[in-house]
C-alpha cells in the first residue's frame, strides 16, 4: 500500500534513490515464452538517459540495464522479471547546501512532513531518475503488445514554452534532441533553450502519446476504465500537472454534433474521444496529452524555509534539466504501455471466449 507498484495482472514495482547505488524494478505477470534480452530494453533507456545534449542535465549515466531474473535461455519464464540499473555518476555533495532547507515546488517539504526525514541528495526517491525503471518495464510491455496485437506506441514534443511543433513527420522525432516531429522548429527550440539556460531558468512542456493498431475491448466499465487508468499512470510521472484524453479540455468548446465520433461501416469519422468509449478501447488510436511543469531546481535564488521553519533563501546548484519535458517522451510511452499491457491481460483473463456479432469497425475511414 506504499505506492511503489502499478497494475493488477501486469505489475511493476520500483525501488531506489537518485544518488543511491542502483535502481531496481520487479515486473510480475509477464506471460512466459516471449523472447527477451537487455537489447530489447536498452534502446528506450538510451532515448531517456541524461547527458545526451546541452539542453538536458549533464549527469552522465549509461543507464545499462541488467536482467536479474524471469528470463531463461532468452525467453520469459512467467516468473517475476528483475531489472537493475546502477547509478555511476552520483554527486551527493552538490546538494549539501540544501540539506537543511526545502526547494520551492519540490517534494522536499512534503517528504519531510510525511516521513519525518528525507534523502536530500537529488530528491532521493522523488527524483525523476526513478523513471528509468519505468522505461525499462515499459519496453517489455511494448514488445509484448506489438508482437501479440501489433500495437505501436509513439510520443512527441507538442509544445515547449511558447513553441508549438506540429506532427508533420513521425520519423523526424528520433532525429533531434527534442523528440520534435517538425524539423523546421528544431533551430527555434535550440535557441530558446540556450537563452533559457543562460538565464538560469526553466520551462514547461507538453507531450503527446499515441497508441496505434489498438484492439477493441480493453478496459472496465466503471472503476477500471482504460482512460482513467491511463490518466492515473500519467499523473504518476514526475512534474506532470495535467492529462488530456482525445480532445481533452477542447471538448468544452465543441457542440455534440462536432464532438461525437460518428461511425460508418468503413470506419470512425473522427477520434475526439481519444480511442475509448465508456472506458473501453474502441480500436481507434489511443491519444493522450500531458503537461509538465517547469523544473523546480534552478540556480536563481528564491524564498523558502529550513527544517526549523525559519525563513531562508535557496538556490539549487548541481546538474538539472532546464525542461524535464525534453526527456519525458519515452517515459510517457512506457507508462501508456504498462497500462495497456495490464488491461490486455485483464481482458484475456475475463473474456477469452467472447465473440461479438458486430464486426470490428476500422479506427478511421
Amino acid at each position: 500500500m506504499s505506492g511503489n507498484t502499478i497494475g493488477k495482472l501486469f505489475t511493476v514495482t520500483t525501488a531506489g534513490e537518485s544518488h543511491g547505488p542502483a535502481y531496481v524494478a520487479i515486473i510480475d505477470g509477464c506471460p512466459p515464452g516471449m523472447a527477451l534480452s537487455e537489447a530489447d530494453i536498452q534502446p528506450d533507456l538510451d532515448r531517456r538517459k541524461p547527458g545526451q545534449s546541452r539542453h538536458t542535465t549533464q549527469r552522465r549515466e549509461s543507464d545499462e540495464v541488467k536482467i536479474l531474473s524471469g528470463v531463461f535461455e532468452g525467453k520469459t519464464t512467467g516468473t517475476p522479471i528483475g531489472l537493475m540499473i546502477q547509478n555511476t555518476d552520483q554527486r551527493p555533495q552538490d546538494y549539501s547546501k540544501i540539506m537543511d532547507r526545502f526547494r520551492p515546488g519540490h517534494a522536499d517539504y512534503t517528504y519531510m512532513q510525511k516521513y519525518g526525514l528525507r534523502d536530500y541528495r537529488g530528491g532521493g526517491r522523488s527524483s525523476a531518475r526513478e523513471t528509468a525503471m519505468r522505461v525499462a518495464a515499459g519496453a517489455v510491455a511494448k514488445k509484448y503488445l506489438h508482437e501479440l496485437y501489433g500495437v505501436v506506441i509513439r510520443g512527441y514534443l507538442a509544445q515547449l514554452g511558447p513553441i508549438k511543433p506540429e506532427l508533420k513527420d513521425w520519423n523526424e522525432v528520433e532525429n533531434n534532441d527534442f523528440f520534435c516531429p517538425d524539423a523546421s522548429k528544431v533551430a527555434e527550440l535550440e535557441a530558446y533553450m540556450d537563452a533559457l539556460r543562460k538565464e538560469g531558468n526553466s520551462i514547461g512542456a507538453r507531450i503527446n502519446i499515441v497508441a496505434s493498431h489498438m484492439p477493441v475491448g480493453l478496459g472496465e466499465p466503471i472503476f477500471g476504465r482504460l482512460d482513467a487508468d491511463i490518466a492515473y499512470a500519467m499523473m504518476g510521472i514526475n512534474a506532470v500537472k495535467g492529462v488530456e484524453i482525445g480532445a481533452g479540455f477542447h471538448c468544452v468548446e465543441q457542440k455534440g454534433t462536432e464532438h461525437r465520433d460518428e461511425i460508418t461501416p468503413k470506419g470512425f469519422l473522427s477520434n475526439h474521444a481519444g480511442g475509448t468509449l465508456g472506458g473501453i478501447s474502441s480500436g481507434q488510436d489511443i491519444v493522450v496529452s500531458i503537461a509538465l511543469k517547469p523544473t523546480s531546481s534552478i540556480r536563481l535564488p528564491g524564498k523558502t524555509v529550513n527544517v526549523k521553519g525559519e525563513a531562508v533563501e535557496v538556490a539549487t546548484t548541481g546538474r538539472h534539466d532546464p525542461c524535464v519535458g525534453i526527456r519525458a517522451t519515452p517515459i510517457a510511452e512506457a507508462m501508456l504501455a504498462i497500462v495497456l499491457m495490464d488491461h490486455a491481460l485483464r481482458h484475456r483473463a475475463q473474456n477469452p471466449d467472447v465473440r461479438s456479432p458486430t464486426p470490428v469497425i476500422p479506427g478511421n475511414v
